[in-house]
């Protein structure tokens, strides 16, 4: 046993003085005296001072593009914060200057362009004078509310519940009132009883509230959790257009009253090239 430790131990001595050896003669280097990782080249400057960036003059500076000039500000401001003299910060904050007044340049302009052309602006179809506001905004819900009591025989809601669903029982008066009002058919369906409308109607979170179609497959759900009332309204009134055909996805968030105008996405011309014959909405 000890001549077998013995052995070991001048074999491992052996390979420790041919480990010695480096092929350049050299002194042994590093804890393993292996050969130090040469340094990357790209790590010899980073001690020296970054290049100062070339600012043009003004008159050339105005005719950048945007981004052409927030990278050269970029650039400034990345130097003055290395450098740290005065003239580097003043030259960055002279830029931000002219890009301060550039902005306002194209918000003068803007502002002359709209009034030229008014159909360019939200102006001509939403007043930002607060009375004006509020008599439209009546105007819209007169028209939403008109809406839907023209279709409460077609249309009826659904609120998919549990009977351990606190928010649920907040919901239901809100249900309850808008039955009142627009003379819907409203109805609560317990998940905990009814586990099977679940999967058949893809309803797993409680309160949600579902507008369905009689006598037809197409549905949509227009409150996931509790919804206040005026936005019941709403998503209620653009879900009917919808499923109703009225109106197409593209103009979902197009508002009463508001077909062709300037909030109406198709107003222009169609963004979209689905066809606006296939059933919008429907859900099998």
């Amino acid at each position: 046993m000890r001549r077998g430790i013995a052995a070991a131990a001048i074999a491992l001595a052996a390979a420790t003085a041919s480990a010695d050896a480096q092929p350049n003669g050299g002194p042994k280097l590093g804890y393993w005296w292996y050969a130090p990782k040469p340094a990357d080249p790209g790590e010899a400057g980073e001690d020296q001072l970054p290049p100062a960036p070339v600012i043009p003059p003004m008159t050339e500076l105005a005719k950048w593009s945007p981004p052409r000039i927030a990278k050269l500000i970029t650039e400034q401001r990345d130097y003055a914060a290395t450098v740290l003299t005065v003239d580097a910060v003043a030259d960055f904050w002279r830029l931000q200057d002219f890009a301060r007044r550039k902005a306002r340049a194209f918000a003068g302009v803007t502002q002359l362009a709209m009034l030229t052309h008014p159909e360019l602006s939200a102006r001509s179809a939403y007043p930002v004078v607060g009375d004006a506001r509020d008599a439209m905004g009546a105007q819209k819900d007169a028209t939403r509310r008109a809406y839907l009591r023209s279709k409460g025989g077609e249309f009826a809601l659904i609120m998919f519940s549990r009977s351990s669903c606190g928010y649920c029982r907040v919901q239901w008066p809100i249900l309850q009132r808008f039955q009142e009002e627009m003379g819907w058919q409203v109805s609560s369906q317990d998940l905990d009883r009814k586990p099977e409308l679940s999967s058949r109607f893809g309803v797993n979170v409680t309160p949600t509230t579902m507008v369905i179609r009689r006598g037809s497959s197409q549905r949509m759900v227009i409150a996931n959790g509790v919804e206040a009332y005026p936005n019941l309204i709403q998503t209620a009134y653009q879900a009917v257009k919808l499923l109703s055909g009225d109106i197409r996805p593209e103009q979902f968030l197009t508002g009463a009253g508001e077909e062709n105008g300037f909030f109406d996405a198709l107003a222009n011309g169609p963004v979209a090239a689905s066809d606006p014959a296939v059933s919008q909405g429907a859900q099998p």
